[in-house]
């Protein structure tokens, strides 16, 4: 099982990288981790071929999470001709925001036919979701989306894979990650605290709280990736593979 970062940046393409995204081939069938705006430019860039996709799991409800939707569905009904069924999964309130998102930005094209089945499914926090042979656990954060915003912990082929999704420090992280293989964890300030997200120093004091075999840093903002090489963690980057 691989995981591919296809989007490993902020909101606003710090650096230059791609919003997130991360590519899952496993047994069970490839999905997404997030799908933020700019997802579908990644998977060209790094040929990653979207009709492979079977599930794509969602953490919350911003644009550089999951704003890739809309694009990734009208690629399948116009160009790849999509015939396999996509499952997105994702928080209460996903089923109207992607509609509302897809009608603000090609209007009529939620009235259109698809000629592939698509389930969307919100999934409820603290209970665990098996979808398609993946166990997927969400549990609440601390963001601010105008939707319960979530970290996801997931199980595919013996191995767990912890994902933060945006939040300052919770303890519902060490939930999240508890076993897991790898912890995938945003990390946007340096120093400066900020509501909502994370910053290095609160980060680097909690991560020996909980178990994870491996931690990846991610969503760096411009303090971060101007001083990447002060800090010992693992950091993410746009075409990074992980052999899991």
């Amino acid at each position: 099982m691989n995981l591919t970062f296809l989007g490993c940046g902020d909101a606003f393409g710090t650096g230059g990288r791609f919003n997130t995204c991360f590519h899952v081939s496993a047994a069970e069938g490839a999905f997404l981790i997030d799908c933020g705006a700019s997802s579908l430019i990644a998977m060209r860039k790094f040929g990653v071929e979207p009709n492979d996709i079977r599930m794509i799991f969602i953490s919350h409800l911003h644009g550089d999470h999951f704003g890739g939707l809309p694009f990734f569905l009208g690629e399948a009904r116009f160009y790849s001709r999509r015939t396999g069924p996509l499952t997105i999964a994702g928080p209460p309130g996903l089923r109207e925001r992607l509609n509302t998102t897809m009608e603000a930005l090609y209007p009529g094209s939620t009235q259109r036919e698809f000629k592939f089945a698509i389930d969307v499914r919100e999934i409820e926090t603290g209970r665990t979701h098996e979808i398609n042979g993946v166990r997927v656990t969400p549990f609440e954060v601390a963001h601010s989306a105008g939707a319960p915003p979530y970290a996801l912990r997931l199980e595919c082929e013996g191995k767990i894979i912890a994902y933060s999704g945006d939040t300052e420090w919770t303890d519902a992280l060490i939930d999240a990650r508890r076993g897991a293989a790898l912890f995938i964890v945003e990390c946007l300030m340096a120093e400066r605290r900020v509501k909502f997200h994370m910053d290095y120093p609160t980060l680097a004091q909690n991560l020996p709280r909980a178990g994870a075999r491996r931690v990846i840093l991610t969503h760096l903002g411009p303090e971060m990736l101007a001083r990447l090489g002060d800090i010992s963690e693992e950091t993410a980057e746009d075409g990074k593979v992980i052999e899991l």
